[in-house]
């Protein structure tokens, strides 16, 4: 059905979320899931739409890399760390769950999204200060998240938030004994780096971001434990979040979310599935951020090998990250943002199916 739509825009992906969360409540008799993404949308809209023209006074603008398409000179100077305006509200929502729970999994949570919200603002901050597309060098930001995440690693262990059982389906689980902690390091890290990735064309990351944050929520909710249900009603926050920034940041994009946006986006989604336990849907409902990730190590193994081997590298796609091959092809950018969110879609409906019925 989804690919029978002629086009499926921003507005489309909205009311198909809020549909989905209002089954969601029917099913778990729970309004409260439809109110928290509404409220959290409108709040979005309006951080987003006054913090746009703070931005815009202390023109904190975009610079777009030379190695990328031409067609996107146009969004040189284009106001961006808009994650700000969707990160923060997030943030003040873990304070204010924490004092109404005291859930001792929430601090963890908060201290580690902040650290990577710090480590993305940088990250801009430098880039717009330097006027090029790069602020903290690749090294410099993958020690800054491997520390932070090792740091993480060594809380969640300490207060047993770490499970070595990983929950495939309600009927299979894998001991993973020991390897938890390299897969916990490689889903943080990897996946606070693939969203970042993604986040290239107009409305692509925040569109996706909605998209399997509202997966994640459900996939909380079919594990059926009580005590996490708050990670489900906070994953659904991020989802309207998420949409209510797309209003400002789909095509042509008024804002960027910048990596102060997507590095936090995905180390959010990250730590929640592994605080709950979340981690093969997980890695399901997000193999748009996954193949976008591996289309670069690809594209980068492929290119460096055959150099080695011919003298003369070869590439696999025309360009990489995977959207920016499309690009290239010749498609249009509304379009391929459209494509992945559909195939973003159909992901979290096979999660979900495979976490019923496996």
């Amino acid at each position: 059905m989804i690919g029978k739509i002629k086009k499926f825009n921003y507005k489309s992906l909205f009311f198909l979320i809020l549909i989905a969360l209002g089954l969601n409540a029917y099913l778990y008799k729970n309004i409260y899931f439809i109110v928290i993404f509404v409220v959290s949308f409108l709040i979005s809209i309006l951080s987003t739409k006054y913090g746009l023209e703070i931005i815009k006074k202390f023109e904190l603008l975009q610079n777009i890399r030379e190695e990328g398409p031409l067609t996107h000179l146009r969004k040189k100077n284009t106001p961006t760390m808009g994650g700000v305006f969707l990160i923060l509200p997030f943030l003040f929502s873990l304070i204010i769950a924490n004092y109404s729970l005291n859930s001792s999994s929430i601090p963890l949570t908060f201290l580690f999204v902040s650290c990577f919200f710090i480590i993305g603002f940088l990250d801009d901050y430098l880039s717009i200060k330097n006027k090029q597309n790069r602020g903290l060098r690749s090294n410099e930001k993958l020690l800054l998240q491997g520390i932070t995440t090792i740091f993480f690693i060594f809380l969640a262990s300490q207060n047993d938030f770490l499970n070595s059982t990983i929950t495939i389906s309600n009927n299979w689980s894998v001991d993973t004994g020991i390897m938890i902690f390299p897969i916990v390091f490689f889903t943080l890290i990897g996946l606070s780096n693939a969203v970042n990735l993604t986040d290239g064309l107009d409305g692509l990351a925040s569109g996706c971001s909605a998209i399997v944050f509202y997966g994640l929520g459900t996939e909380i909710l079919l594990n059926g434990e009580k005590e996490l249900i708050i990670y489900s009603v906070l994953s659904y926050m991020m989802s309207g979040l998420c949409m209510g920034f797309l209003k400002y940041n789909k095509y042509p994009a008024k804002i960027f979310m910048g990596d102060t946006g997507s590095l936090t986006i995905g180390a959010t989604l990250g730590s929640i599935s592994i605080l709950t336990n979340s981690f093969i849907t997980l890695f399901i409902i997000s193999g748009i951020f996954i193949a976008e990730a591996y289309s670069v190590i690809l594209q980068v193994t492929f290119f460096k090998i055959t150099k080695k081997l011919f003298k003369n590298g070869k590439k696999i796609f025309l360009m990489s990250p995977l959207h920016h091959h499309y690009e290239l092809k010749g498609i249009k950018e509304e379009k391929i943002v459209e494509n992945f969110w559909k195939v973003n879609i159909l992901l979290v409906i096979l999660g979900i199916v495979l976490k019923i019925n496996l």
